[in-house]
């Protein structure tokens, strides 16, 4: 069998969703040249540089940073600070609220390296942050350093760098509090090497949580003890959610060659209007009380909704969104429960989008993928 010839990579080839400090290396770079402030032990950047990252800023040499995190300022110095002490960080929030998002862009900005993660579920077993063992070594010549599999959080106690557990609380309870060693003494033993391995200045970990999902596995006291919880909010206000929303597309956009997302501001702004009045159960006007259907509708919801309707144009259309591309996706994000959401939409759009001036096509829209 003949392998295929080595080709040079091109941008058809490069990752569909690259690390954060792939992504954003020029920011990072022309921050760290600028940064001329007292950093923490192995920090890439000083918190304020940190900070500014995530934010967003104008540096002396005109490079512009783009805000990661579109929020209070105070939540990110926080968030930054608590890094920069002997506490780890939990992140908290109803979903969509970039819990995920904060945390990777966190440690990239951090330690360079947003990739010692793990993805917390119901299944994840003690050894995912703890070691293994691999198996065909141990069998062959027992326990050694050669057949321990160190976990991410491990390596990042090792290397003095930023571990990221996700979805913490999904995590069983047993497994959780294999973290309060860690986080607590700073050290990891392996009792049968008869070692530990300790942290070294540098190290903390980010975890990230919700308890509006099904599935939640609460946190022991012990282990919240050892975080400082900064709770991730949803955006204050429509323009703030329209000003995410447009940029993670546009972000998401250019990865897949689709279309701009200014082609497409107008229905940006209703998906995130609809979202944000069934959410609060009220019209953004406060004169119509509705019924919210089960879902969150969180901002990751309707960048999901904006960038399939993007997708629709580009493929299927003249490449400017309009109401019909994203009817389909603002269904599906709404009607979660086929009984009760469906009641709840088929009223919202009786008796306020067919009402709403400038909104007669996104009704007809909405109206024909429902039937």
């Amino acid at each position: 069998m003949t392998l295929p010839e080595t080709t040079t990579t091109t941008a058809a080839d490069a990752a569909l969703r690259p690390h954060a400090e792939d992504a954003f290396a020029h920011e990072l770079a022309a921050l760290a040249a600028a940064d001329d402030r007292p950093r923490p032990a192995r920090w890439r950047l000083s918190p304020w540089a940190v900070a500014t990252y995530l934010l967003g800023g104008t540096l002396p040499d005109g490079t512009v940073v783009t805000p990661k995190y579109v929020g209070p300022r105070r939540i990110v110095e926080v968030a930054v600070t608590t890094l920069a002490t002997d506490r780890a960080l939990l992140l908290l929030g109803v979903p969509g609220t970039a819990k995920t998002w904060v945390s990777e862009h966190l440690a990239a900005a951090v330690s360079g390296d947003s990739t010692l993660l793990v993805q917390g579920t119901a299944g994840t077993p003690e050894e995912a942050i703890r070691y293994g063992w691999n198996y065909a070594q141990l069998l062959a010549h027992g326990p050694s350093r050669d057949a321990l599999v160190p976990s991410p959080v491990m390596r990042a106690m090792a290397q003095g760098m930023t571990a990221r557990v996700e979805e913490l609380t999904r995590i069983p309870a047993d497994v959780q509090d294999t973290l309060i060693t860690i986080l607590s003494e700073k050290t990891l033993p392996i009792p049968e090497l008869g070692e530990e391995v300790q942290a070294v200045g540098g190290f903390n970990l980010i975890a990230t949580a919700n308890d509006r999902d099904r599935g939640v596995n609460d946190l022991s006291s012990a282990l919240r003890r050892r975080f400082n919880t900064v709770v991730l909010p949803l955006p204050a206000t429509p323009d703030a959610e329209v000003d995410i929303v447009a940029r993670r597309v546009d972000q998401i956009g250019r990865s897949l060659a689709l279309p701009a997302v200014p082609d497409g501001a107008d229905e940006i702004r209703r998906v995130v209007t609809v979202f944000r009045e069934l959410r609060d159960g009220v019209t953004t006007d406060g004169r119509t009380k509705l019924k919210s259907p089960s879902g969150t509708l969180s901002t990751a919801e309707a960048i999901s909704v904006v960038t399939g309707g993007l997708a629709l144009a580009a493929h299927f259309g003249d490449g400017v969104l309009r109401s019909a591309d994203v009817a389909a996706g603002l269904l599906g994000a709404v009607v979660r429960d086929p009984a009760a959401d469906r009641v709840v939409w088929q009223e919202y759009l009786e008796t306020v989008v067919r009402e709403r001036d400038g909104w007669k096509d996104f009704y007809r829209a909405c109206r024909e993928v429902s039937a």
